[in-house]
C-alpha cells in the first residue's frame, strides 16, 4: 500500500511538507484504539537470532533509524512500533535554531535519493531531553546525535558538544558526534585530527565523570580519504571511542542519472540514498580491515533493500542504519530486512 497509494502521494508534495504530514498522521493514527498494536503486527518482526550486543548495549535486531528524520524525538513512541531495533534522535544543538532557510530538502526520484541542506533545525538539548523524559516505551533504545550551533565558532565548538552531552546523558543510551554534515558552515573542519582529539577528549571527559558512561561513537563523512580514515582511528584509539558512525552524506554528485542542470540548480546540500550505497560500504570495509574488527560500525547509507542492509554487516558493520531507504521503500523495508537476516542465520 506504501508504494502504490501513500508514496506517490508524499511525492507530489514538497518534500519537508510531507515529512511533517507523515509525522502528524503518524502521531494521530498512534492514538486511536489498537493503532499500535496493528502497526506492530505489520512491521514488527522479531526473531530471538536477531538480537546483538554492540558497545554493551542490547539491540534486539541491528536495523536502527538513522539521525535526522526525528530530529526533536516527537516520535520515539510511534516508531518503536514499525520494528526498528533503536532510533538516533537528533542532530541536537544547545540552543534552539531554526537551520537553513527554506527550501532545504530536495529528491531526486530517478536516483533514489535526497538532497538536503537542513542545517542541525532542532528544538534545543533542553526541550528534546525532556521529551524523551516523558516517552512512554523505555525499551526502545534511543541515540542521541549531538552538534554545535551554527553561530558557535569551531575554537568554542567542544562546549556546545559537552552541553548536550550534559542535557541528554540521563535520557539516551548512546552518543554520537555530528562533524561531519555539511550543512553548518565550517563544521567538517572539526574532522582534521587536533580539533576533533580536543573535541572527543572534552566529551570524553564529562562522559567518564559519570558513574556509567554511555557509548560516545563519531559520525563520519564518506568524502574521508583513506589517510582521514586511518587518522580516524588513531583518534578513535586515542579517544577511547565506543565505535563509529559510517557514513553521513557525500557532497559528491557523481553518476547520477538525474540531469546535471538539474541537480546544480538545487544548491549545496549533502546526498543520501542509493547514490551512497557502494562508498559507504566501502569506507565501512576499509574501517573494519584496519580495525581488525575490533571497533564497532553502525553501517548507513543507501540501504534501499534487505540486499543492501546484508552488504553492509557483511562489510563489517555491527548494526545498520535507514533513512532515505525508509522514505523511498516504506516502513516494511525494517521486516524485510529482519526476515533475511533470520534465514541467513539458518543457512549452513
Amino acid at each position: 500500500m506504501y508504494k502504490s497509494l501513500v508514496k506517490p502521494t508524499l511525492f507530489n508534495l514538497d518534500a519537508e511538507r510531507a515529512h511533517h504530514l507523515v509525522f502528524d498522521n503518524l502521531r494521530r493514527a498512534a492514538r486511536l484504539p489498537g493503532a499500535k498494536a496493528l502497526l506492530r503486527g505489520l512491521y514488527d518482526y522479531q526473531h530471538p537470532s536477531l538480537a546483538r550486543e554492540v558497545f554493551g548495549l542490547k539491540f534486539p535486531n541491528p536495523v536502527g533509524l538513522a539521525a535526522g528524520f526525528d530530529k526533536n524525538a516527537v516520535l520515539t513512541d510511534e516508531l518503536a512500533t514499525l520494528g526498528f531495533g533503536f532510533v538516533e534522535i537528533g542532530t541536537v544543538t544547545p540552543r534552539p535554531q531554526p537551520g537553513n532557510p527554506q527550501p532545504r530538502l530536495f529528491r531526486l526520484p530517478q536516483d533514489e535519493a535526497l538532497v538536503n541542506r537542513m542545517g542541525f533545525n532542532n528544538d534545543g538539548a533542553a526541550v528534546v531531553a525532556a521529551r524523551l523524559a516523558r516517552r512512554q516505551n523505555r525499551q526502545l533504545l534511543i541515540g542521541g546525535n549531538i552538534g554545535k550551533n551554527k553561530d558557535t565558532p569551531n575554537e568554542h565548538a567542544a562546549a556546545d558538544y559537552v552541553a548536550c552531552f550534559e542535557a541528554l546523558a540521563d535520557v539516551v543510551d548512546y552518543f554520537v558526534v555530528n562533524v561531519s554534515s555539511p550543512n553548518t558552515p565550517n563544521l567538517r573542519q572539526l574532522q582534521e585530527k587536533k580539533p576533533l582529539i580536543d573535541l572527543l577528549q572534552q566529551v570524553q571527559a564529562c562522559n567518564q565523570r559519570r558513574p556509567k558512561p554511555r557509548p560516545l561513537l563519531l559520525k563520519i563523512a564518506p568524502d574521508l580519504t583513506d589517510s582521514q580514515l586511518d587518522d580516524i582511528l588513531e583518534i578513535a584509539e586515542e579517544t577511547q571511542l565506543s565505535g563509529l558512525v559510517a557514513t553521513n552524506t557525500t557532497i559528491s554528485r557523481d553518476n547520477l542519472l538525474t540531469d546535471a542542470g538539474q541537480v546544480a540548480a538545487l544548491g549545496a546540500g549533502g546526498l543520501s540514498g542509493r547514490p551512497l550505497r557502494a562508498r559507504a560500504t566501502e569506507v565501512i570495509r576499509y574501517l573494519h580491515q584496519r580495525s581488525h574488527g575490533t571497533l564497532p560500525i553502525i553501517g548507513v547509507g543507501g540501504i534501499h533493500s534487505a540486499a543492501d542492509a546484508l552488504e553492509k554487516l557483511a562489510a563489517g558493520a555491527s548494526l545498520v542504519q535507514l533513512y532515505t531507504g525508509f522514505i523511498y521503500e516504506g516502513p516494511a523495508l525494517v521486516s524485510q530486512i529482519n526476515k533475511a537476516l533470520v534465514t541467513a542465520s539458518r543457512q549452513p
